[in-house]
Order: C-alpha cells, then structure tokens, then sequence
C-alpha cells in the first residue's frame, strides 16, 4: 500500500507569502487556509476558538500561526497584526472571513444578537482592514472582503446578516477607492449557500428554510467548501476586484434592482403566515462570538 504524497510547494505568486485570514476556525476560512497553504502561503489563522484554531494550523504544510482575536477589538487586531509581523512577516494578503448569523424575523429578534450580527459582520470587516492596511500599504498587497448573494438581494428572516453583507459590499468599494492610488488591491466574493455548521442549524428549521425555497433551483444549491476555496485562491493570485461563486451570481449583480420586489411577491403568496422561532446564534462560530449582554 502507498503512503501518502509528500508534500510539495506549489509555484506561484503565494509562496513565501503571509496571508491573514478570519474566521479560520472552521468552514470557509479553514478551507481557505488549507488551498492558501497548498500554494505554499504563510498562514495567520484568527477566529475566536483557539483549539479549533490549533487544530487547523497543525494541518497546515507550511509556517503557521493561530491568534485567537476578536474581529470588533481594534486593539486586539493591532497586536495581533504586530504579532504576525514579527513572525511570519508582514502579510500581502488580508481575507476577512470573519461572519456570523442569527436567522428570524425582526419582530421578536433580540436586539443584542441583531446588533452583534453586524458588529462582527460589518465592524469587524472595517477593523481588520484598518488594523492590516500598513502591512498592505508596505506590501502593495490584497484584501479580500467575503460577502454574500445577500449583499444583492435580499432575503426575509436574515435581515441583519443581510444589511451586515450589504454594508461590506459599500465598505469594500469605498476602501478600494481609498487605497489604489497607493498600490493596494481590494477585491470582494459574493457567495451564494455554503456546506457550513451555520446553514445546517438554519436548515434545521423547518420555517427558516422556506426563505431559501422561494429562491430557483440553481440558486438553493448548497456548495461544497474546497471548490469554493480554491475559487477564492485563484482570485487572490489575480487581486481580483470581484468574484462570483457560482459564476451565475454575476448575473444577480446585473439584474440586482429587479431582485428586492421579486423576493418579496414569492414571499407575499408562498410564506407560511406563521412566523418562525428565532434561532439565536447559529453554529459554532456563532455562539463563540457572542458574548453575554
């Protein structure tokens, strides 16, 4: 029986680079990190479980370092950023990953939980940049902001992951246009539904997955991580200004004023009258980024 493969660095604009990513404790930014170190990258891996955090750098084929931070504290950041400067050298590369989601309808939305939706969206996506942006300004380097098909349209009972996803897309545009003069790249990935602990616990509702039902049938595909990561890589190494998974989602950036009053007709006749339960934090990440009131 063979063993398995050595492991051997792939060429490329990656190596020898330190990359920062968020939320790298599970689900995307953990697939991401992996892709990233498959391309022979430097990985900081940030996020708010430490022996996740561990577990995934100890994967990882090449230099890596996890610092457990909170993305909504600045001074956190910056000594985090220090952090990896000193040891893995200044990132090229910033990925902020970083979200959470509550999923219900406003209602009887708790407003601590509501809030911090966007504080970690939003806030933390602002925060990470400003903590990086010497690093990428020295680098002449790349941030990629991960935002959503929400971003576009839409949805009922994720009203604020919606405006938090609808925020970074306005942040993200406003930054690029800050920064290009001065040689830094700034790109943003809308992504549709993602396999993830936190899309588990919002299809584990019955009533929050009619939201999701009202959508065409390309667009309630659920989607595998690895694909979607090297997707991602492949558009860190071109400084992207924009990427779209599945590809057709362009096609939602085209068309995205006619999405709202589409969204709420179907919802008008094919919701149920009954409203939902509010889910709280969803998934592991959630409920690690939320602390007590």
């Amino acid at each position: 029986m063979k063993g398995p493969r050595p492991y051997r660095p792939r060429p490329g604009p990656l190596r020898g680079r330190t990359v920062v990513v968020t939320g790298a404790a599970r689900g995307l930014g953990a697939a991401l990190a992996r892709e990233l170190a498959a391309r022979d990258a430097r990985i900081a891996l940030l996020g708010l479980e430490p022996d996740a955090l561990q577990q995934v750098a100890a994967t990882l084929p090449t230099p890596a370092l996890a610092l457990p931070v909170d993305v909504t504290d600045p001074a956190a950041l910056r000594a985090a950023a220090r952090t990896v400067r000193a040891r893995l050298g200044p990132p090229s590369v910033v990925v902020a990953n970083a979200g959470i989601a509550q999923a219900g309808p406003l209602q009887s939305a708790d407003p601590h939980s509501w809030r911090r939706v966007i504080e970690v969206n939003l806030t933390g996506s602002a925060l990470t940049a400003q903590a990086f942006l010497p690093d990428l300004l020295h680098t002449r380097g790349y941030h990629l902001q991960i935002a959503s098909l929400a971003a576009l349209g839409a949805v009922p009972m994720l009203s604020a992951y919606c405006a938090s996803k609808a925020g970074v897309e306005a942040f993200t545009h406003a930054l690029r246009a800050e920064t290009a003069h001065r040689g830094v790249a700034v790109g943003i990935a809308y992504l549709n539904w993602l396999e993830t602990d936190m899309l588990a616990e919002v299809d584990a509702h019955a009533a929050l997955r009619e939201p999701r039902a009202l959508l065409p049938p390309p667009a309630r595909r659920i989607r595998p991580l690895p694909p979607v990561a090297a997707r991602l890589a492949d558009a860190i190494e071109h400084r992207r200004t924009a990427v779209y998974v599945p590809a057709w989602t362009r096609l939602a950036q085209a068309g995205r004023g006619l999405l709202p009053p589409l969204v709420t007709r179907l919802a008008r006749t094919r919701l149920h009258h009954r409203l939902p339960p509010q889910t709280g934090p969803l998934g592991p990440g959630g409920h690690a980024a939320h602390p007590p009131p």
